[in-house]
């Protein structure tokens, strides 16, 4: 495992970085412990790679500091970059090589001798199930498995601090489930992780804290069961016959629980949080009375995902995300 000073993994204050016209960060703040996991949340536009490309010395801010291991991500880039291991949204390895001399070729340029590179790439190509196409070209892998690889590439070094930027994008719910194993072992390790991801499920798995981000700003921090408390006692979620009625159900519903609800314009669906039980009746009562006809209904402990919505009033799609990204690459160029 990298070393590093004693103190936060990763400290954030006062962060800025504006593209243009647009302002993607508007004064982050983050500390982040060592050994810990930090899920980094936020819907289309909110800055998340930015984020991560900036603490990862590929960009500078325009206002703020970022230490890594208590380098100065800009003063300091060069000891930043020996104690980090980044994987993006999109597989970067050489795709004529196999996986396993696609990991030896990076054990090696990190300083490893022949031997070491071989085994610990031996070892992170069991611990990513492509033990059987090792030796294989990756430009023969499908999308998941170039994924896996590239998460493997990563941890290569055993770095003190691994960004994960939406890791498990394009796998399927086993291999996904594979990908959280080599994360929750390097968190066991005493690496660092800073985790962005579309999936909010994961981040409720895997992250020790969560920190949401909206336009720019942080809108919330604390842990996965302490971000869920704020939602009240329930979640309320009801499907409209008639998605032409949603304005009229929510304001129905608004007047009753003295919140706007969040709204799904596209499935006609509305989530609000309860804390009182006569509220559903009630609710029920309201639309009756108004003909407005109801196709689904339920009431359930809130999940990470009501947080998100009712926080940002957006859903984390991979539509939005993708976005989100590509405007920031242009923004950027």
């Amino acid at each position: 495992m990298a070393q590093h000073n004693n103190g936060p993994a990763i400290e954030v204050s006062g962060l800025v970085k504006r593209f243009g016209d647009t302002t993607a960060l508007d004064g982050i703040d983050l500390t982040v412990e060592p050994g810990s996991v930090l899920g980094l949340l936020g819907p289309n536009g909110s800055g998340k790679t930015t984020t991560v490309r900036i603490l990862a010395t590929l960009m500078k801010a325009d206002e703020g500091t970022a230490r890594v291991c208590g380098y100065d991500v800009v003063r300091d880039a060069y000891q930043v970059r020996q104690l980090i291991g980044l994987t993006g949204q999109y597989a970067s390895v050489d795709k004529d090589l196999s996986g396993h001399q696609n990991l030896t070729m990076i054990g090696r340029l990190l300083g490893m001798s022949s031997k070491q590179a071989k085994a610990r790439a031996s070892e992170l190509i069991e611990e990513a199930g492509l033990a059987d196409a090792a030796t294989k070209p990756a430009k023969s892998y499908s999308g998941g498995m170039r994924r896996r690889l590239d998460l493997a590439a990563s941890i290569m070094g055993e770095a003190a601090v691994v960004f994960l930027d939406e890791p498990t994008t394009g796998l399927d719910p086993a291999r996904r489930g594979e990908t959280w194993a080599m994360i929750r072992r390097l968190a066991a390790q005493g690496s660092t992780v800073l985790l962005t991801t579309q999936y909010l499920e994961e981040a409720d798995h895997l992250a020790n804290d969560i920190v949401v981000i909206d336009a720019g700003k942080v809108v919330a921090r604390g842990t996965p069961d302490t971000l869920k408390r704020r939602m009240g006692s329930q979640t309320l979620d009801l499907r409209l016959s008639d998605p032409s009625q949603l304005e009229e159900a929510t304001n129905r519903i608004q007047s009753i629980i003295d919140a706007a609800p969040v709204v799904d314009a596209r499935t006609g669906q509305l989530s609000a949080a309860v804390t009182d039980g006569e509220v559903m009746p009630a609710i029920v009562r309201s639309l009756d009375e108004a003909a407005i006809g109801v196709s689904e209904l339920s009431l359930r402990l809130p999940s990470l995902d009501d947080v998100f919505l009712t926080l940002t009033g957006h859903r984390a799609t991979t539509a939005d995300e993708k976005a989100d990204e590509q405007n920031e690459k242009e923004a950027a160029a």
